[in-house]
């Protein structure tokens, strides 16, 4: 069987998380997070993990450049190539879609499938203001959804484009979203 290579995105409160472990646990994949490259790469003291170290610490955010540097060094290691993974916070932009491509086909994979979990607005909202977080008052919320509609329709267009997308319906029970997002692949 060969590897499968994958990315998950959806909306705060969409249940990624939860079918990130699902598909983790069910396909061997390994789960590649954005926020744990950088403390792996920090902790490692790799060459692009000091560089993002100084950005942190200065609290700075890490640059694009510096991001598409670490993630295509995760992606490199043996047990990402091995096992295929599920890359999940980035790409964020369509110029970090470019560059995973690139990344991939250096190291001579493709990615297979871009599942968005698709949960409507109110339904999210109404998720996180169930998880009871003193910062998620309904206008917040809201306001952070209106920043990642903006930023990820172009990325989801990228990925229709080459005919990589793949959105499945967020609604229901786990088990039946995971039935959903297995039939995609």
């Amino acid at each position: 069987m060969t590897a499968t290579r994958l990315i998950i995105l959806g909306r705060q409160g969409s249940g990624k998380g939860t079918q990130c472990g699902r598909l983790v646990e069910n396909l061997g994949l390994v789960h590649v997070s954005t926020g744990d490259i950088l403390r792996t790469a920090v902790e490692e003291g790799t060459d692009l993990g000091r560089r993002a170290r100084v950005l942190m610490d200065k609290g700075d955010l890490v640059s694009d450049e510096l991001m598409i540097e670490i993630v295509g060094e995760r992606l490199a290691k043996f047990d990402v190539l091995k096992n295929g993974f599920l890359l999940d916070g980035f790409p964020r932009t369509p110029a970090q879609a470019e560059a995973l491509d690139i990344i991939l086909s250096d190291l001579g994979v493709s990615l297979d499938r871009a599942i968005n979990l698709d949960v409507p607005v109110d339904e999210v909202v109404k998720r996180m203001l169930a998880r009871g977080r003193a910062d998620d008052t309904e206008e917040a919320i809201r306001r952070r959804l209106e920043l990642y509609e903006s930023s990820t329709k172009p990325l989801l267009a990228w990925f229709k484009k080459r005919g990589l997308l793949a959105v499945v319906d967020g609604l229901g029970s786990e088990d039946k979203v995971f039935e959903r997002v297995i039939a995609v692949l």
